[in-house]
């Protein structure tokens, strides 16, 4: 079985990801922006994260 990459509601609200985000992906879309917002989106930081995301 799979792991689900659909986040809770009360993750999503307490992650305050927006709604149009809010989709089956969105449990690869907090730990991505977590690291975003701890690095200042640096470009060259989060290229794990959000390669996961993207595929």
């Amino acid at each position: 079985m799979a792991a689900s990459t659909t986040a809770s509601q009360g993750e999503m609200d307490a992650s305050r990801v927006p709604i149009q985000w809010r989709d089956q992906c969105s449990a690869l879309l907090i730990p991505l922006n977590k690291c975003r917002h701890k690095t200042l989106y640096a470009p060259w930081k989060c290229e794990d994260e959000r390669h996961g995301y993207e595929k």
